[in-house]
């Protein structure tokens, strides 16, 4: 079993904290984004859509995206459970799972990817025809950016971690928006009580480090 990885990538950081709150270790190989080895043919047989994670089966079988890793991992080593314990808790999981990454990653992607000068012809990941910037999608996302520490810190003054009162994978996709969005001078404002208790209290766990 292979896991291919970026090490500065904010979705493969995901799976390597979901690995090591399970104590889970498998074969890592870098997949250097800033040269483009994702675009080259070796890649791309892997994962047609040319991104990172990808988890390599030893039956050659390859699974893309990162919660979809997350499930398998979580499938084969059910303990310490991080995707809910019982219906109501996985549902909850499941649904700041996708906040995090409807609200949260696209946002951060789009603030990022429309407002940097290296990504002008690279909008998109995983594309190999250039796809050009559009900054109005900066600002948007710098908007959705906001909405999204609202939501965070309306959630957190009712709960200890987002799914309830156990760390999970929600835990963890937030975790990585948030440290995601310092790549655009984004930080949880001071205001926010509530998420930044949480955020100390998350990043703190040795996973963080992953």
């Amino acid at each position: 079993m292979k896991l291919y990885d970026y090490k500065a990538a904010p979705s493969p950081r995901r799976v390597r904290i979901f690995m090591a709150e399970k104590g889970i270790e498998v074969e890592t190989v870098q997949v250097d984004l800033m040269t483009g080895e994702h675009l080259k043919p070796e890649f791309h047989v892997r994962n047609p859509r040319r991104v990172v994670p990808v988890l390599e089966l030893d039956d050659g079988t390859c699974i893309d995206e990162g919660v979809a890793i997350c499930r398998y991992f979580e499938a084969i080593q059910p303990e310490p459970p991080l995707m809910g314990t019982d219906p109501k808790n996985q549902a909850l999981v499941e649904s700041w799972v996708r906040h995090a990454d409807f609200d949260g990653f696209l946002a951060v992607a789009d603030a990022l990817r429309n407002s940097s000068p290296a990504f002008s012809t690279r909008a998109l990941p995983g594309a190999d025809e250039p796809i050009p910037a559009i900054p109005a999608l900066a600002e948007r996302g710098q908007a959705s950016i906001t909405r999204y520490f609202n939501r965070l810190e309306q959630r957190l003054a009712q709960v200890p971690f987002l799914a309830g009162d156990t760390f999970s994978l929600a835990d963890i996709s937030a975790l990585c928006v948030v440290d995601f969005a310092k790549w655009v001078k984004r930080n949880v404002p001071e205001a926010h009580s509530h998420t930044l208790r949480w955020y100390e209290q998350v990043s703190s766990r040795p996973s963080a480090a992953a």
